[in-house]
């Protein structure tokens, strides 16, 4: 069992940054990918970026390439999603996910999720 815990949304002007923040408790945490996603209104689910357990490689939406950057921290049990160059039409509920695939970015291979956090863009 994993649980996740996102934080670091919030409110910020077009070309702007923030990091998200992924907390894990769980003894597994290090053997699963983890895995950013995003919600927006009227628009599903959409894959954002995720990294591998232990490696660190990386894979990403093409349309947040060049300016997200995801990352982790095992020893901290936390991965991390670092957004630069904000664009409103990033506003959306960000999701972070476990997965025991990398790369992939279905959500059914995602076996658990946090609750989301609100990121809003203003223009």
């Amino acid at each position: 069992q994993v649980q996740l815990v996102e934080s670091g949304g919030g409110l910020v002007q077009a070309g702007g940054s923030l990091r998200l923040s992924c907390a894990a408790s769980g003894r597994t945490y290090g053997a699963y990918a983890m895995g950013w996603f995003r919600l927006a209104p009227g628009v599903g689910r959409e894959f954002v970026a995720a990294i591998s357990p232990m490696l660190g490689r990386t894979y990403y939406a093409d349309s947040v390439k060049g300016r997200f950057t995801i990352s982790r921290d095992n020893a901290k049990s936390t991965a991390y999603l670092q957004m630069n160059g904000l664009k409103p039409e990033d506003t959306a509920v960000y999701y972070c996910a476990a997965s025991p695939y990398f790369p992939t970015n279905r959500e059914l291979n995602y076996n658990y999720w946090g609750q989301g956090t609100q990121v809003t863009v203003s223009s």
